[in-house]
């Protein structure tokens, strides 16, 4: 396929010195699901940080936005309702707000119909997409540039596009950054909801919820690890929930804890965000607050069934993936199966992960003693 050259220069050629070149007019589209939007995070942050005068647009679905929405290196949020792209009503609304921004480079990093006819309304003259099979649906017909991904972790699959202006080379590298927005009120808000012994920073999550059936362990097991945490490091565990099926699953765990877990608080994204980030370790099912834990930056550990760590595991270090047995079929098939893949996990297991965790970020166990609530 022929392309113009790209309209971005990479930043060691001196053309991108005090020139438009160095300007580059930017939009990223990534709209669905919660986490697959807060690990597409890092292509916002590596562009700020390569082009530090670009203007940076995202196109977000209304349930994603929550952490696009207010993020330090964007200059403009595009909110659009889900299901826009099946309404031309929505679909002239897009194009009447993305064409005056003069976008010059849009990059799909979804790869589906919706996320491609987003970047192909936006004017911008290159569209930057996946080739293969995580270029879906029409995207390779709408986008103009497809890249051929090496590396099999989502968030790594679009920093790879990156490539196509000049910023090759970042896979594997140390130093991705998330730079997550937690507003001070939600900060302020959880200090006041959470418990006392909350307050030192020695605690666990648990978040036992998931978007799929077959994404969840057992409530039971779940209990019986922050049982082991307690009794052998002396850490407590707060249990996050979202949604009545959640609050029960959640109390289930807490009930069953020996008396080391405690409910969460009712939160808001972002204030699951601020608790996420003062948890010195985290164990969760393959759903967006296990990569929103990761984006904080608290040492997570995901139990994986229906879907492969380096895939979508928690991503870089300290951070481990635990897979037992993989859910065999396509995503349809894994989504709609039962959890016994996810139940070849054992507590032993994910002990031993947790353990492990610990050790790699620089938190020696002997140091986690702390007194059980009576």
């Amino acid at each position: 396929m022929s392309v113009p050259p790209s309209p971005l220069t990479p930043p060691s050629d001196p053309l991108a010195k005090g020139s438009a070149a160095g300007s580059p007019r930017v939009l990223i589209a990534r709209m669905s699901a919660i986490g697959d939007t807060i690990l597409t995070l890092p292509v916002a942050c590596r562009l700020r940080e390569a082009f530090p005068h670009a203007f940076l647009a995202w196109v977000v679905e209304e349930k994603s936005a929550a952490f696009v929405v207010g993020h330090p290196v964007l200059d403009e949020v595009i909110v659009v309702p889900r299901g826009w792209f099946t309404k031309p009503a929505e679909i002239v609304a897009l194009r009447r707000r993305l064409r005056p921004l003069r976008l010059q480079t849009a990059l799909d990093c979804q790869g589906l119909t919706k996320s491609a006819l987003a970047c192909w309304l936006s004017g911008a003259s290159r569209r930057i997409g996946f080739a293969g099979a995580h270029g879906g649906e029409l995207s390779p017909w709408l986008n103009n540039r497809l890249v051929t991904n090496r590396h099999p972790h989502v968030t790594d699959r679009s920093l790879e596009l990156l490539g196509e202006v000049g910023l090759a080379g970042l896979v594997g590298k140390p130093g991705v950054r998330w730079d997550v927005p937690i507003p001070a009120e939600a900060v302020t808000s959880v200090a006041a909801k959470l418990p006392s012994w909350a307050q030192a920073r020695s605690f666990a999550v648990i978040n036992p919820g998931a978007t799929w059936d077959s994404k969840l362990w057992s409530m039971d097991r779940f209990g019986s690890l922050a049982a082991r945490l307690g009794e052998t490091l002396g850490m407590k565990t707060l249990v996050v929930w979202g949604g009545k099926r959640e609050l029960n699953d959640a109390q289930h765990i807490a009930n069953n804890s020996d008396g080391w877990a405690e409910l969460a608080p009712a939160t808001t994204l972002r204030e699951l965000a601020a608790v996420l980030s003062l948890a010195r370790l985290v164990v969760s099912s393959d759903t967006g607050p296990m990569h929103l834990a990761v984006a904080v930056g608290a040492p997570t550990v995901g139990l994986h069934g229906a879907t492969r760590p380096q895939d979508c595991g928690p991503y870089g270090a300290p951070h481990l993936g635990l897979l037992k047995q993989f859910q065999a079929g396509g995503r349809r098939e894994r989504r709609q199966a039962d959890n016994s893949a996810m139940l070849a996990i054992s507590v032993d297991d994910a002990w031993h992960a947790c353990r492990q965790v610990l050790e790699r970020s620089a938190m020696p166990t002997d140091s986690l003693r702390i007194a059980k609530a009576s």
